[in-house]
């Protein structure tokens, strides 16, 4: 087995088994939740099923961080903290931070979230982005390039996509390039 490829199945292996345990969790929690239900304790209940919720939404922010393209050749890449988020309109949001020595770019994708949703009008009125910067079209998704240089989007009325940081407007574009599109709009 190559170098490369160890750390990667090592890597594999304890996601998977991070995730069972979270989902052991999940299975643990509903289940308590309808014991709570069963035995009239409808307070318990909710809390237990609240809770759940969480749960969940951790595992599918975990999930958006799978869209996260790799380090191109000359950076490196190094995960934030993902995020589900119950105030603020909620939703999921995964992010990573790109840097090749002298430039830095961040990623942030951010789903489901009301906030988000309530700027389709923006996002899919060809003039209103064309006040934000400068618009473009890169495998099929429109997208803006403000006139700080990040670059936004939002995918399917519900996906945001913002790249900020001081690296130089091409780099944040291929990264963009880089983002798996069908994937996220079936997210």
């Amino acid at each position: 087995m190559t170098t490369i490829l160890k750390p990667l199945l090592s890597f594999a292996v304890i996601a998977s088994l991070a995730l069972q345990a979270q989902a052991d969790e999940v299975e643990e929690t509903m289940e308590a939740a309808l014991e709570a239900y069963r035995a009239g304790d409808i307070k318990a209940a909710k809390e237990e099923i609240d809770f759940v919720s969480q749960l969940l939404g951790q595992l599918k922010a975990e999930g958006l961080k799978g869209f996260l393209p790799a380090a191109m050749d000359g950076w490196t890449r190094e995960d934030n903290e993902t995020q589900n988020v119950g105030a603020f309109g909620g939703g999921q949001i995964a992010s990573a931070t790109y840097s090749n020595g002298s430039d830095r770019l961040e990623i942030q994708l951010m789903a489901d979230n009301q906030m988000v949703t309530a700027m389709g009008a923006m996002f899919g009125n060809a003039t209103l982005m064309g006040a934000m910067g400068t618009v473009k079209r890169i495998n099929r998704q429109k997208l803006v390039v403000t006139n700080d240089g990040e670059v936004q989007t939002l995918i399917n009325n519900r996906i945001m996509v913002q790249i900020t940081g001081s690296a130089d407007v091409d780099s944040k574009l291929a990264y963009f390039e880089a983002l798996d599109m069908d994937g996220l709009k079936n997210f």
